[in-house]
């Protein structure tokens, strides 16, 4: 399963300089735009918790604004240093992602029953964000090799199931079962799909797209056995199976109370919004934290409404197009891997997170992508950003 250096990456690498290309700016400028909106939406949705409790009306916004800052310089170092030699990271980056991931499970701050963090000092560490890059720079630097040629099927079968798919499957089975036992079900499904999706995209011949057949039903079944073995899981998919039938929450002052809160803070909302700062759920009545994380979509529809939504997706819509655009013109299959990867990771959970909120998924606690307060989550997704504009810089485009 170690990645190997294709080839052709090393020809590409020299005819591609980053003096002879640009980044793209629109991506760059959507990216500025979100996390501007980010922290006047953090301010907004945790005035009333910072207040409370840190007698300090900006903390959550100044502890924002340093993870930025620290995002947006490993976005820097990423974006300068060639994409082509990212491959050497992906082994260490995996074994020190598996480490973090152990260790997280032994040592974490347990949190409403969820292993997810633990501070190296001072620092909040979040192992389950981590992976997320680094697994699709893995997936992509090994899938991205060159295949040898098969002398007849019997080989070609054997080479794409045991070692391809196999080695797939165990890998991700290893990452995906770390993340499940952390518990955070949210993070295993948009790993699970952004992996599967580099894998389904990697190859093209008929026995690839039957090993990915494969994969999507297991996928499934296993998804389906996840979201059931443990009770608060069931109890947020019947909420949500409450709500898509009938219109109501289930139990509005029990599992439902979150789900209700956030319906009530959306319906005030209406089309237009009740005003910039005029939130009301915001004050304690969503569960606590919840307003600047998991709800935070909620919180903007209230306060714009479904105008504000609309806008707000179109905007990750052409996020997705922009890096769509990259991985389709990336000059070698390591930057179309790479960037389809990236691409489709920040704005899929994007939409989870959105989704949840609208009551179309079950409240999963993904965050959305540049505005949701967290530390891990903001860092990793500018460092995505960061590779995205430096494959920008290489795209063949006529």
């Amino acid at each position: 399963m170690t990645p190997r250096h294709n080839k052709s990456h090393k020809r590409n690498s020299s005819k591609f300089t980053a003096t002879k290309g640009k980044p793209d700016y629109v991506l760059l400028a959507l990216t500025v735009i979100f996390l501007v909106l980010g922290l006047i939406m953090i301010f907004e949705a945790s005035i009333y918790n910072a207040d409370t409790y840190f007698d300090d009306r900006f903390y959550f916004v100044k502890q924002q604004a340093v993870w930025i800052i620290l995002g947006s310089a490993g976005a820097a170092i990423f974006y300068f240093w060639d994409y082509h030699k990212f491959s050497k990271l992906a082994v260490p980056g995996m074994i020190v992602t598996f480490v973090l991931l152990i260790v997280v499970l032994v040592i974490g701050e347990e949190i409403n029953g969820s292993k997810r963090w633990f501070y190296a000092g001072p620092i909040p560490v979040q192992p389950a964000e981590l992976a997320k890059p680094v697994f699709i720079l893995y997936l992509s630097t090994w899938l991205a090799r060159d295949r040898k040629g098969f002398k007849n099927l019997k080989e070609a079968v054997r080479f794409h199931f045991v070692y391809e798919l196999g080695s797939f499957l165990v890998l991700l089975g290893v990452i995906g079962g770390l993340i499940i036992f952390e518990p955070d079900l949210g993070t295993t499904v948009v790993i699970c799909v952004v992996a599967f999706s580099i894998y389904f995209v990697s190859g093209s011949d008929f026995i690839h797209t039957l090993g990915s057949i494969l994969i999507v039903i297991v996928g499934m079944l296993l998804g389906v056995l996840a979201a059931t073995l443990e009770n608060y899981r069931l109890n947020r998919i019947k909420t949500y199976l409450e709500l898509l039938m009938t219109g109501e929450v289930a139990k509005p002052r029990g599992t439902g109370y979150q789900m209700q809160q956030i319906i009530i803070g959306i319906g005030s909302g209406g089309p237009w919004g009740i005003g910039f700062g005029q939130s009301r759920q915001r004050y304690g009545f969503l569960v606590e934290n919840t307003a600047f994380t998991d709800s935070i979509f909620a919180i903007i529809l209230e306060e714009m409404g479904m105008a504000g939504g609309v806008i707000l997706i179109f905007l990750y819509v052409v996020f997705f197009t922009r890096a769509y655009r990259i991985a389709v013109n990336a000059p070698d299959k390591l930057g179309k891997l790479l960037a389809g990867g990236i691409g489709l990771w920040l704005v899929f959970q994007a939409f989870m997170h959105m989704g949840a909120n609208l009551g179309l998924l079950p409240l999963t606690g993904v965050p959305l992508t540049f505005l949701t307060y967290g530390g891990s989550s903001t860092v990793v997704a500018l460092v995505g950003v960061g590779m995205l504009l430096n494959i920008s810089r290489y795209i063949e485009t006529k």
